[in-house]
């Protein structure tokens, strides 16, 4: 007998069953995921929302009460997403691989249901209840510098501080567990903690896909921006995909807390019409129309305003919080994308009651340096070679580091090393080489030969070459086995004045050890200060 519904079951395959235990890129409450996926456009759409239909049925006819379900598709078409919120875990995982099943036509609800009436409910969801201020910080780019900017601050002002972050769990400022700890289970760790004051919390887009947040409600949610990266990894295709998971942060913020947003990022603003708390927008625009929306919906912003970070409140005098020329971690307002996460700190730190003398003095002694912040913008000389070492692990994290090392450099020379992870598409791997060859006067790749995922080391180095090429580069882009290897390369044809750039995210701890057995020294801040003020006069005068 025909199939009159035009689709072919045996080609679609359920992909995933996943079950969140805590907020996440559907809800803000534990929810289950099924994914489909089929080589035949649509195929995978019908049998999702036939399993959404079955969820339905299934749960009326146990008696319990039918969940909202919400449904995605990819770009092509060929993967689809079904997810619903669980109340009771077994039950639910249980209705999920039934539905899955029973779309796919391998089952029937008369075979299923004795079963399922046979079973327990399972536990109710366990999230942890924090019984302090929660901060949860996301975005893609600038969350490890907000974070731990935000802690440093709160701990100036006399809090004890648990935070998360990539690098590790930190508790009064000690790491007492190494590793990257943006999930689940960091977040766990730290509201568990005895002694914590306040929680800030790096929240990362892998956590909130592969698990959920940790925990129920925070009290302050910040989101520095929305660029590309990962895209094509975890069913997040596109931007605007990537933007639904990282809103999570902001739709389980309390009424009474506060969504700071950056104003100046399109996907990252529109995120105000998903969260119920306050908006405190950030921008280094001081005259942002969206700031100015936030001022007149009763919220705040933190604008970078005649050289200033100025805290404004509707219908209160603006505040003068520090001069950019004043923060480290800004290379004294060279890293113009530093000054923005200050300013997203600033507004967090606000939020939380902190006294504005307290905020100024954390923003003017949270340093670049690798004790401080580990891997972004570590500066380090010998002989007049600056070396900078960082993370920009992505197009917008890249294009900062350019920028910086121009700066840096003036007239001499910028010898850079770009290079990432195999599992990043071929626009982006293309559009690093093109952002390298369009900024570096010597340009290699430094290879992550245990992080190519499955991509070949030679094709990932084509894409990048190509990149440089379609950017005017006219020299040979080498290729070294590693990041030390390239930075070695690279400062062998050094010159004093010259800035080594690495994008470095595998051997980080090598390259310093390396820098300080071969006698670079950190830059201290009188000797950054001198750099910075010989930074080409067509940097803007508040930043320079």
């Amino acid at each position: 007998m025909a199939d009159e519904t035009h689709r072919s079951d045996s080609e679609v395959e359920l992909l995933e069953l996943r079950v969140l235990d805590g907020p996440n890129r559907f809800f803000s409450r534990p929810a289950v995921k099924l994914e489909f996926v089929a080589p035949t456009p649509g195929a995978a759409a019908e049998v999702a929302a036939s399993a959404g239909l079955a969820v339905r049925r299934l749960y009326v006819a146990l008696g319990l009460p039918a969940p909202r379900v919400v449904s995605r598709r990819s770009t092509d078409d060929r993967r689809a997403v079904i997810a619903y919120p669980w109340r009771r875990r077994t039950i639910a995982q249980a209705i999920a691989a039934a539905a899955s099943r029973l779309a796919l036509r391998r089952s029937t609800d008369r075979r299923e249901l004795p079963a399922l009436r046979a079973m327990a409910l399972g536990p109710l969801p366990h999230l942890p209840r924090p019984r302090v201020p929660v901060v949860a910080i996301t975005g893609t780019n600038g969350k490890s510098t907000t974070t731990r900017l935000i802690a440093h601050i709160a701990t100036r002002a006399g809090m004890r501080v648990g935070m998360t972050n990539s690098d590790g769990i930190f508790v009064a400022g000690k790491l007492v567990e190494a590793g990257d700890w943006t999930g689940f289970g960091g977040a766990a760790r730290i509201l568990a903690e005895p002694g914590v004051e306040l929680a800030v919390l790096e929240t990362a887009r892998g956590g909130i896909l592969l698990r959920g947040i940790g925990y129920g409600a925070n009290d302050v949610g910040v989101v520095t921006n929305v660029s590309a990266d990962h895209l094509g990894l975890q069913g997040i295709d596109t931007l605007d995909e990537l933007a639904e998971t990282k809103a999570a942060v902001v739709r389980m913020t309390k009424p009474a807390g506060w969504a700071v947003l950056n104003a100046d990022d399109p996907r990252t603003w529109a995120m105000r019409r998903e969260t119920r708390a306050h908006w405190y927008a950030f921008s280094m625009d001081p005259t942002s129309p969206h700031a100015e929306r936030a001022l007149e919906a009763g919220g705040r912003a933190a604008v970078l305003e005649r050289g200033w970070l100025v805290l404004r409140r509707a219908e209160e005098p603006p505040v003068r919080v520090a001069r950019a020329s004043e923060l480290p971690v800004a290379l004294h307002g060279l890293a113009r994308y530093n000054v923005a996460n200050a300013l997203a700190a600033a507004a967090a730190c606000d939020a939380l009651q902190l006294p504005t003398k307290a905020i100024a003095a954390g923003l003017r002694s949270f340093g670049a340096d690798a004790a401080a912040n580990p891997g972004r913008l570590n500066l380090f000389e010998r002989d007049g070679i600056v070396v900078l070492i960082d993370f920009a692990h992505n197009e917008a994290g890249l294009e900062g580091l350019v920028t910086v090392s121009r700066g840096l450099a003036g007239t001499h020379r910028v010898r850079l090393a770009i290079g990432t992870a195999g599992d990043r598409t071929d626009e982006l791997l293309h559009n690093l080489g093109r952002i390298g060859g369009g900024g570096a006067d010597d340009l290699v790749i430094c290879e992550k030969v245990h992080y190519l995922r499955g991509r070949d080391r030679e094709d990932l180095n084509r894409l990048m070459r190509g990149g440089a090429t379609e950017a005017g580069y006219r020299g040979e882009v080498p290729a070294y086995p590693s990041e030390l290897a390239a930075l070695e390369a690279l400062l062998e044809r050094a010159d004093a004045g010259d800035v080594v750039a690495v994008m470095s995210h595998v051997e980080r701890l090598e390259i310093f050890e390396w820098l300080a057995s071969n006698g670079f020294e950190p830059i201290p801040p009188e000797r950054l200060r001198d750099l910075v003020a010989s930074a080409p006069e067509d940097q803007p005068p508040e930043d320079r």
